[in-house]
This record gives structure tokens, sequence and C-alpha cells, in this order.
């Protein structure tokens, strides 16, 4: 991974938040998903109990082929073609690959990372963030694989009557407060003007 210069002041502040935010149980989590839907280790040769830390996951993951074959696995041809070339813009695109197969899966954008929180390794929590978003909508989708975390609620619709409906607009909601008792009285708009008899200037 290419090293990036030593942040300092606004920037180091912003990425010890990331990092302060970042739970190795949930990467894993997330890691102990993925390798039993793909049948392989993220890092070979790695103990599988322990995690892998913040470095070695995003290291392990920053090619974006793991997580092309996982997309593949939960929606098969989902990602059409991956790159196995280590060069920068092949990964990266291996990544926008992945990005776009969970957004046609249905994965909110407000959920995924962005390509250099992973290749550039700035914000790794997200990554997890989004994986285990994608593994709430593998759930609601029905896989019948191995499932990570709860799962992702569905619409609750709720229909109502024409009488319903008249009937609500005639609510007034306590949060807009009352108008009874309201008036004008002691509304005054800028300073009065005395006008005396006899005062011509």
């Amino acid at each position: 991974m290419a090293e990036r210069p030593k942040a300092y002041g606004l920037t180091a502040e912003a990425q010890q938040k990331i990092q302060d935010k970042y739970k190795v149980a949930d990467e894993q989590e997330t890691r102990e998903w993925i390798e039993a839907i793909l049948g392989e280790p993220l890092v070979e040769g790695a103990a599988p109990d322990q995690p892998l830390g913040h470095d070695a996951y995003a290291e392990a993951l920053r090619d974006g082929t793991i997580l092309c074959k996982l997309m593949n696995k939960l929606s098969p041809g989902a990602v059409k073609k991956i790159n196995s070339s280590k060069m920068a813009f092949k990964m990266m695109e291996n990544t926008e690959n992945f990005l776009k197969a969970m957004s046609d899966y249905g994965v909110s954008k407000h959920d995924q990372f962005q390509v250099v929180d992973l290749y550039e390794a700035q914000n790794v929590w997200q990554v997890v963030c989004t994986l285990h978003a994608l593994g709430r909508k593998a759930q609601q989708r029905g896989f019948s694989g191995p499932q990570l975390g709860v799962k992702e609620s569905s619409a609750n619709k709720r229909q109502f009557t024409d009488d319903q409906l008249r009937d609500g607009q005639n609510v007034i909601g306590l949060q807009m407060g009352t108008n009874q008792g309201a008036n004008a009285s002691g509304v005054a708009f800028g300073a009065r003007r005395h006008i005396m008899p006899g005062d011509h200037h």
C-alpha cells in the first residue's frame, strides 16, 4: 500500500475519529461471513479466530477481487469481469464494479463506502459497515447461505379509507400549537409618530 504523508491538524483529528470508531469484533464478523461464503481465507495462513486488524483487513480486500467474488455468490453474474491485474486503476475498477453491483442488489448508496476508503485505507470502518449492510440485504432477499447481522426490515404499507383520510385533515397536530386566544393586540411596528398641533417643522 502506498505510504500517505502523515496528517496534521484537522486532518489528523478526522482520521483519529475514524480510527476510534473501528471495532475489530465487527470486522471479524464480516471476515468470517466472507470466508464462509467463499470457502477460502481472506489471508492465507492467518488464524481464523483472530481478527486481522485494520491494516491487514484493508490490504486483504484492497484489490477488490474478494469483494467481486462475494457479490457473485450473493447474486450470480452481478460482476461480469474481475480484474486480476495489480495495477492501481484495475484494482479500483474491481471495487467500483462491486459497489455498482451492490447498488443493483438494493444496498443504499448511503450505506456504501467510497473507493478511496478502501484503496487508501482512509476509512476502513466504512468498509466494515458496508459489508454489514450487504449482509442485511442478502437476508432480506432470501440468500440461503451464511448470514451476517440482523435481517433488514421490509416496508409496512398502511391502507386508509377515504373517511379516515378526511378525518385526519381536521386534526391540528400538538406540535403546531394552538391558535385559540390569539390576536394582534399589543403588536406595534416601529416607533409611534406623535403630531402636536401647531408643530410645523
